[in-house]
């Protein structure tokens, strides 16, 4: 999976799909049954006619008391122009999972680039709660502690009105709790991928430690890879990133996103 810089467009979306939208085009359309030229309604509202066209384009944030001039020029009420509209749905985060080697934290980089939200890796977060590095954690503490730091760090991030792209650590599909959490709370994907890209990928990082201490390590990252498959698979999406591109990928994934 070759990497690639990408200067992706961010966020905001179709102003269409907003609230602000909405109604800008609920009163676009009134001010059209009626046959009034935008000049004609800026006359009747006393609402510059600069700023009725950003309302109805829907980039224009109007004050309550200039929403109510623009609705009797209509001769309607704010009430009957709001009728039946509501903000679009807030988006979900993006939760990656995977093994190391998965591609989680090239992906989710360019993949939150893409999307205008923050990449956040969850396992550096959780060091910083614990003020310890991962292997000290676990070394010292054990892996129930570490599944509470995760549960606490998971639960507080996803407390924010903000969308992100989640990187999660390996592991957390292992978890019950927190991976049924993740889920409720997510839109979850497996970054899907044979062992040896796994295993490359690794090594391409400059990390040749698998394999300098362990001589299995190959065979086991193959049973892990298996134990946790019907894990992984059990996520929203799988995405298979094997011999693709990173570009190819986070296409895939904002297309996942938006939909």
């Amino acid at each position: 999976m070759a990497s690639r810089s990408s200067r992706g467009h961010g966020g905001h979306g179709g102003r269409g799909d907003t609230l602000l939208g909405q109604v800008g085009a609920r009163v676009r359309s009134s001010r059209q049954q009626l046959e009034l030229s935008r000049r004609a309604l800026a006359e009747r509202s006393g609402v510059s006619e600069r700023f009725l066209a950003q309302l109805e384009g829907g980039a224009g944030n109007i004050s309550l008391a200039r929403f109510a001039d623009v609705a009797a020029a209509l001769g309607t009420t704010p009430a009957e122009l709001l009728a039946g509209l509501a903000p679009a749905p807030r988006r979900k985060a993006v939760a990656l999972l995977g093994v190391r080697g998965a591609g989680k934290s090239t992906v989710g980089s360019e993949l939150a680039q893409r999307l205008g939200v923050p990449f956040v890796e969850l396992d550096q977060h959780i060091e910083k709660q614990a003020g310890l590095k991962l292997g000290e954690l676990f070394e010292l503490h054990g892996e129930a502690y570490y599944r509470k730091v995760e549960r606490e760090v998971l639960r507080a991030l996803l407390a924010r009105p903000a969308a992100m792209v989640l990187a999660t650590g390996g592991s957390i599909v292992s978890d019950p709790d927190n991976y049924a959490f993740l889920r409720a709370r997510c839109l979850t994907v497996w970054l899907k991928a044979r062992p040896e890209d796994h295993w490359n990928r690794v090594v391409q990082q400059g990390d040749r430690r698998p394999m300098a201490r362990n001589p299995h390590a190959y065979a086991e990252l193959e049973a892990l890879l298996a134990a946790r498959a019907a894990l992984y698979a059990s996520a929203h999406h799988t995405v298979d990133t094997s011999r693709r591109p990173v570009a190819a990928v986070v296409d895939q994934l904002a297309a996942l996103a938006a939909g």
